[in-house]
């Protein structure tokens, strides 16, 4: 096992800045997902960890090595690819042993105790004597995290390994890899565009957005505290609503005034123009001590709760509410909507997020 430490990597492509000096380390053993929309580097990235890519600037270290110059073959590490890459000749028990039986590292005897060791940890070893073609999606992928996981790697790297299973196999692989990534304590980086996976499988979390690195932290520090505005928005779902808000001091707290607030929290913040944010599942619907009164559009039931669409009345925007699926206004409706303090958060102009003091209540003008 190794740590793998990326100091300011920067990737340029001609003149398209694709990768802006990223900085973190991921710790022996950890399982750590990047994440981020489509085109935002992670991708590039994690070629760039296995040398799929040259990097412009920076350094990568992989254990005690820098392996700036070092081949893809000689950094020890295994990489499962978004297809699953298989000989469609070969056998289940072929494809796993290929890379080992191409070196001269290994005895027969050895090869076939570790890929019998991988088709056992993956729950496979039925399916050794059959082809590709024979396998389910799900099979294939186990098959291709297979001939990973004999070569006994210090890193494994894993580009959006699930994305064309079906959304119930992709699930249950979810919780299979987290299982495997355990039992063998290798090193993990994992890219996915799916915020869902990053908050389920993560030790911690790396969100990039348009080259850079926004946060790298626990699942639901990143939840809870984001950096700014765009992690803010781009973790959970349905996500964050946003509310534009001047904020004028007052002898309570603070005034909120704009984007349908009239109100007055018990907090100490500067004055100036903010950009407040709530989470559906923070706002409560329908309390006599609101923040701020908003029309039902849609009411989307999901089963277990309902999604509230919702506009201001003299506002602009969408509002989301996550309610108890018992709870089912009329669209037109206009209904009141607040939420606790602790729940809250303000945004600057730059889009970083601001720390408020911590009150217990609300307190309510509207």
């Amino acid at each position: 096992m190794s740590k793998v430490r990326l100091s300011d990597v920067t990737k340029v492509y001609d003149d398209l800045l694709a990768v802006k000096e990223i900085d973190f380390t991921v710790r022996d053993g950890e399982f750590l997902v990047m994440v981020g929309p489509s085109g935002c580097g992670k991708s590039t990235t994690l070629r760039m960890i296995a040398g799929l890519e040259t990097i412009t600037s920076g350094e990568i270290e992989i254990g005690d090595q820098i392996v700036n110059d070092v081949r893809p073959q000689d950094r020890d590490i295994a990489m499962v690819f978004q297809n699953y890459a298989l000989y469609p000749h070969m056998s289940v028990r072929e494809n796993m042993s290929f890379g080992l039986r191409l070196s001269d590292e290994y005895e027969d005897a050895e090869i076939d105790e570790r890929v019998n060791d991988a088709a056992d940890l993956l729950e496979i070893p039925e399916l050794l004597d059959q082809l590709p073609k024979q396998l389910s999606g799900g099979q294939q992928q186990r098959v291709a995290l297979g001939r990973s996981i004999v070569r006994d790697p210090d890193v494994f790297l894993m580009d959006e390994p699930l994305s064309n299973l079906d959304a119930k196999l992709r699930t249950q692989m979810r919780t299979e890899l987290q299982r495997i990534q355990e039992e063998l304590g290798v090193t993990t980086i994992y890219v996915t565009h799916d915020q869902t996976e990053a908050m389920t499988m993560g030790d911690r979390i790396a969100i990039l957005n348009d080259g850079e690195l926004q946060q790298i932290a626990e699942p639901e520090v990143c939840y809870d505290r984001p950096n700014n505005k765009f992690v803010a928005g781009f973790i959970g779902s349905p996500s964050m609503n946003f509310f534009e808000v001047d904020v004028t001091e007052s002898g309570d707290g603070v005034h909120l005034s704009g984007n349908g607030f009239e109100t007055t929290l018990g907090v100490s913040l500067d004055a100036g123009a903010y950009t407040l944010g709530v989470r559906p599942e923070d706002l409560t619907v329908g309390t006599d001590e609101g923040h701020l009164e908003a029309v039902v559009d849609v009411v989307e039931p999901m089963g277990s709760d309902n999604f509230l669409y919702l506009h201001p009345p003299e506002g602009d925007g969408e509002i989301i509410a996550r309610v108890d699926s018992e709870y089912h206004p009329e669209p037109g409706e206009t209904v009141s909507l607040g939420f606790d303090i602790e729940d809250i958060h303000f945004f600057d102009e730059t889009g970083d997020r601001v720390p408020i003091d911590d009150e217990p209540e609300a307190i309510p003008t509207a």
